[in-house]
């Protein structure tokens, strides 16, 4: 009897990789915030997870593709004069956020593996 790991951890793989895909917008975006005329982005993280869990019934595999078209342009509660749309607070709570995300979807795939560990060693 084999196991499948895919089924075994959940959608947990799928979400760490766009987590760190996300994590690397956030942080492009902060390290932007003074570039005038610099429009900030993110991804609907949402949609994107379940475009790639479709996906992954559809072809057997997934593609993190986090092109412009998944990317979209966030509007700033208080336009800079320079037309930049980076307001530093609200990336840092979201880079925060997507952070936090990332280590609960760890977790949760620690937790899966250390359990299968358990059922195999007969515990």
């Amino acid at each position: 009897m084999s196991i499948d790991f895919t089924k075994a951890v959940g959608i947990h793989p799928e979400a760490l990789k766009l987590r760190a895909e996300r994590t690397k917008i956030l942080a492009s975006n902060i390290a932007n915030e003074s570039t005038p005329g610099f429009q900030a982005r993110d991804m609907d993280f949402a949609s994107a997870l379940s475009e790639r869990v479709n996906a992954d019934g559809a072809d057997g595999g997934l593609s993190l593709d986090t092109g412009d078209d998944a990317l979209k342009y966030r509007v700033p509660f208080h336009p800079a004069q320079d037309g930049s749309t980076v307001e530093l607070g609200v990336e840092q709570a979201q880079f925060s956020q997507n952070a936090s995300d990332f280590s609960t979807s760890l977790q949760f795939i620690n937790i899966q593996l250390k359990g299968l560990a358990k059922a195999i060693n007969g515990q």
